[in-house]
């Protein structure tokens, strides 16, 4: 279920878009609480209850969670919702965090996955805890402070230092893709 936000970025790619019931709020709200539970203390200042939230429908089956002007959330189909880089960058304890090396910020920057080795050589990090697979990171590159991307675990951290090989992680917002220019 990884995110493709090549497309999104034009008005063009707006297919629809529809205010958010109080009731579907709560619904949303409890499910990225139960999905993101480091995000509670904040939820009220990300989600205002006053505040009116509109669901925005995009091509390829993307759908945004925003007030009218910031894209907050994001998800395909019935994927997960994740948050928006510029959201990560202000609740930047939102998600767990893995670094990738210097050699691999280009390749994540153009969209690519994050290969195992770009996460096991000198200057990357993975957590001391196991990460499963499937949970949802901000992925960081050495020497910056803000994440470059939002990624999806395809395997846990340990296989991903025993395999170190293949994919680890699915890249599914980075840094100037269509999803960070868009225009609401």
């Amino acid at each position: 279920a990884v995110v493709s936000t090549q497309s999104t970025g034009a008005k063009e790619s707006i297919v629809g878009t529809n205010q958010i019931k109080n009731s579907v709020q709560r619904s949303i709200r409890s499910k990225l609480i139960q999905t993101y539970p480091n995000i509670e203390e904040y939820i009220s200042d990300i989600l205002p209850k006053k505040v009116n939230l509109k669901v925005v429908k995009c091509q390829d089956h993307i759908e945004l969670i925003s007030t009218d002007t910031e894209p907050l959330f994001f998800k395909k189909r019935d994927g997960p919702f994740y948050p928006t880089l510029r959201l990560l960058h202000m609740y930047p304890n939102m998600l767990p965090k893995v670094q990738v090396d210097k050699g691999a910020i280009k390749f994540v920057l153009s969209g690519a996955h994050i290969m195992c080795p770009g996460l096991t050589s000198p200057g990357a990090q993975l957590p001391e805890d196991c990460l499963p697979s499937d949970t949802p990171v901000s992925v960081h590159a050495e020497g910056k402070e803000n994440a470059l991307a939002i990624g999806h675990m395809k395997m846990s951290s340990d296989d991903i230092k025993s395999i170190n090989k293949g994919i680890g992680i699915d890249n599914v917002h980075y840094l100037n893709d269509g999803l960070w220019r868009i225009d609401l």
